[in-house]
């Protein structure tokens, strides 16, 4: 049945959006700009593009460079949202997944030695905390797209290719958080699952015309290794499993087992960054020995809210790893960015609040 109230509250919801945006145009919003450079890496639509292995692997990009690198992010259902967390100093976790989020959490795990991590609400004070406290000399702006306060020297978008349009409609009847021709901001667009649809010529050429022909590169996710949830060591994944999640796309992970030729006897999903209850982990272990699962796996976003003592059956993490076509013109786009600052821009390239920025 079609809701009747969605749609007007869609309507509502673009015209504040186009609003928002005209004030910062106008400058009656003020954009801060931090003092060293920042990459935004951002989405179009809500739920998983698959943004965070492209966080994890700007940062990566960076750090190899010799960077100081720290990541600032809002933190998604943490247990405080208003408070400021440093989640990792760079060179050790010192925050936990209830307080940090669960995917500021997991990069900073993912990331020890390489970067840090931030969660607070107010990225510009998280960032100029940073360049005090930790000598940041180059920031990764997470899910920034829409974070129009602070100020970025480059915007990379993800596109997710198994939904790119988000139902085509805006929130709360859709998945989109602006309307597609907002992609004009961007200065680069990273097409994330290429691997789970059948072609995405159609959809490059669909992205080089609302946004302006700004560059688009394709990307895959691939199965890195299972890990024990406790000791971080790689384990063998074999026979009938179960798997779970709390993700913003499910059927992506569901999709990457299967296509990588697991069998899977039971799936369960519970709403993106659940924060799970022993009856949930209990139930769920229920139904999948009843499917006749021989082991069960989650993925690495999840497994960090998990011990190996909520399960009898084998319980494992999936680490996954993002592999970008083309990507040394990408390393470049970012490697200049994090170097040069804000001279990096093309001025000729597009307009919108990311070009006006000063």
């Amino acid at each position: 049945m079609k809701s009747l109230i969605l749609p007007p509250l869609s309507e509502l919801y673009g015209v504040i959006t186009r609003a928002r945006l005209g004030l910062y145009n106008r400058g009656t919003f003020r954009t801060s700009r931090l003092d060293r450079p920042v990459i935004s890496i951002g989405n179009l639509t809500t739920g998983g593009t698959g943004k965070t292995p492209l966080v994890e692997w700007v940062a990566r990009v960076l750090a190899a460079d010799g960077k100081r690198v720290c990541i600032l992010t809002r933190g998604y259902g943490r247990r405080n949202p208003n408070r400021r967390v440093l989640v990792s100093d760079g060179q050790a976790v010192v925050s936990n997944p209830f307080d940090a989020g669960d995917e500021p959490f997991l990069l900073a795990k993912k990331l020890v030695g390489s970067a840090a991590v931030i969660s607070d609400i107010d990225r510009v004070a998280a960032g100029q905390g940073a360049i005090e406290h930790l000598k940041t000399d180059c920031f990764i702006l997470d899910d920034g797209f829409q974070h129009l306060r602070l100020a970025r020297d480059l915007d990379v978008v993800t596109i997710d290719a198994t939904n790119p349009w988000g139902g085509g409609e805006l929130l709360p009847f859709g998945r989109l958080r602006e309307a597609p021709e907002a992609l004009k901001r961007a200065d680069c667009l990273v097409i994330t699952r290429a691997d789970q649809v059948e072609d995405v010529s159609l959809l490059i050429s669909e992205l080089r015309i609302v946004s302006g022909d700004r560059p688009v590169f394709i990307s895959r996710m691939a199965i890195q290794r299972f890990a024990s949830l406790d000791l971080d060591q790689e384990i063998e994944m074999s026979g009938p499993l179960a798997a779970f999640c709390a993700v913003g796309n499910p059927g992506s992970f569901f999709r990457l087992l299967e296509q990588s030729g697991f069998e899977l006897v039971f799936k369960k999903q519970f709403p993106d960054h659940h924060v799970y209850k022993a009856s949930d982990l209990q139930s769920l272990e229920h139904e999948a020995r009843n499917a006749g699962a021989r082991a069960i796996v989650t993925t690495a976003k999840d497994a960090v809210k998990l011990t190996s003592e909520s399960f009898s059956l084998p319980c494992s993490a999936m680490e996954i790893e993002l592999k970008i076509d083309n990507d040394d013109e990408l390393k470049r786009m970012i490697r200049r960015a994090g170097a040069q600052g804000s001279e990096v821009r093309d001025q000729g390239s597009g307009s919108g609040i990311s070009k006006t920025m000063t």
